[in-house]
């Protein structure tokens, strides 16, 4: 048990001002006149970017507009209104919503209406249907990328083709919709800062394998956006640069964004639920567990220099990938991360990433000689949480980890 000094992140806030600026940008070219995109999130953005398309991101939108409350009632409205069922993905619903109202009713994440949407199915296959209602919906060009499930440990080069011959078709696309020439120049020079973004990212996620950590995991839900949505950009660079930088100063000055004791360290796997992202963090806060491995961040952290490499880099998904992969991958974060349990979000919206957590979860469990423990919940339908027993499952792996502790004193 470790006694460190709290810590705001000036970084952090730097980091999110880059999020926004995504958003704000979008709205002044729309109202300039030029084009905008609606883009999945593992959607190639380097394509686009190299075009000067401007991209905004209805995930990392939805993902806000839950977290300051209005998840349900869009969600409703897509039920009620549209017709949705409440098994598709709260995201999904939330996007169809706003796409018909034009607007949130907490006037959260605004963003303009898209002149085309791209989509990438790497990540979870309803973002095909989802991606072509909102086409259909809204009259407009869609470009989509299919990167089959991965059911081999290693990437094959015929998948690599099968990607990379997408890639140029995206591309062909878009220089209709757009009309204009990919400029290849352009494109490599996207791809140099995107990398090196990737590269600072994935140096920011792992500050969390310092025991005890300069910040607290969840910190990473809300850096992620500019992993995700801005990877092209200097701006991102410089401000991953200024939140690492801030990290090796609270190592030095032993501080850290955790409030209290670090008494466990844990894996959280699975999206968050933003609706109750102060519940989910308090409750592990007051029990002095901090999350320390979670495949979300460095999932993100995308590195390559043409065409081909980024193919490999799209079809190494964590969702992509099959289960003996998948698992490794979450093993070596949770050694890396120093963690004394796992604590698994079983999400009704993400059926995909969910339907073989409770196998994963058991595989690591035995594997790593640590408690893992599972629950239920949405990564924006509040409807699909309960706190009760949330908090249950959360005390239930605090007493494991405790008695370990005890047994290897």
């Amino acid at each position: 048990m470790t006694e460190l000094t709290p810590a705001k992140s000036v970084a952090g806030k730097v980091v999110a001002a880059v999020a926004n600026n995504v958003y704000e940008s979008a709205i002044e070219a729309k109202k300039n006149g030029e084009k905008i995109a609606w883009i999945s999130s593992n959607f190639p953005q380097e394509i686009p970017t190299a075009f000067g398309l401007h991209c905004v991101y209805p995930e990392s939108q939805a993902a806000a507009i839950s977290a300051k409350g209005a998840g349900q009632t869009m969600c409703e409205h897509a039920e009620n209104e549209l017709g949705l069922s409440n098994d598709i993905c709260a995201y999904a619903r939330i996007s169809q919503a706003y796409a018909d109202l034009g607007k949130c009713p907490n006037g959260e994440r605004e963003m303009p209406l898209p002149d085309l949407v791209l989509c990438c199915n790497n990540i979870c296959d309803c973002m095909f249907k989802w991606y072509e209602n909102l086409a259909r919906t809204l009259n407009i060009p869609i470009v989509m990328i299919d990167v089959p499930f991965n059911n081999k440990f290693d990437v094959d080069d015929k998948r690599i083709k099968y990607i990379r011959g997408q890639f140029d078709q995206a591309i062909k696309q878009l220089e209709g919709i757009l009309g204009q020439k990919f400029d290849e120049k352009k494109f490599e020079e996207v791809c140099k800062i995107s990398s090196q973004v990737g590269e600072e990212w994935l140096k920011a996620t792992k500050y969390l394998n310092y025991k005890p950590a300069p910040y607290k995991g969840f910190d990473l839900f809300n850096h992620m956006a500019v992993a995700t949505m801005a990877r092209g950009q200097k701006e991102s660079l410089e401000a991953f640069k200024e939140f690492n930088a801030e990290c090796e100063q609270f190592i030095k000055e032993h501080k850290s964004t955790f409030k209290g004791d670090e008494k466990h360290r844990i894996m959280f796997e699975g999206i968050a639920c933003w609706p109750y992202l102060g519940v989910t963090y308090k409750t592990l806060k007051n029990m002095g567990v901090n999350v320390t491995s979670c495949v979300y961040g460095p999932s993100f952290a995308f590195t390559y220099k043409n065409l081909d490499e980024m193919a490999a880099a799209y079809a190494s998904m964590p969702n992509a990938t099959n289960l003996e992969r998948a698992t490794q991958l979450r093993e070596e974060l949770c050694q890396e991360g120093k963690v004394d349990g796992g604590l698994v979000h079983i999400n009704r919206s993400c059926k995909m990433w969910s339907s073989f957590m409770p196998e994963m979860a058991r595989r690591i469990s035995r594997d790593l000689d640590i408690p893992v423990v599972m629950f239920d919940g949405d990564q924006s339908d509040p409807r699909n949480f309960s706190e009760e027993q949330y908090v249950t499952r959360v005390q239930g792996l605090v007493e494991i980890m405790d008695s370990n502790a005890k047994k290897g004193e």
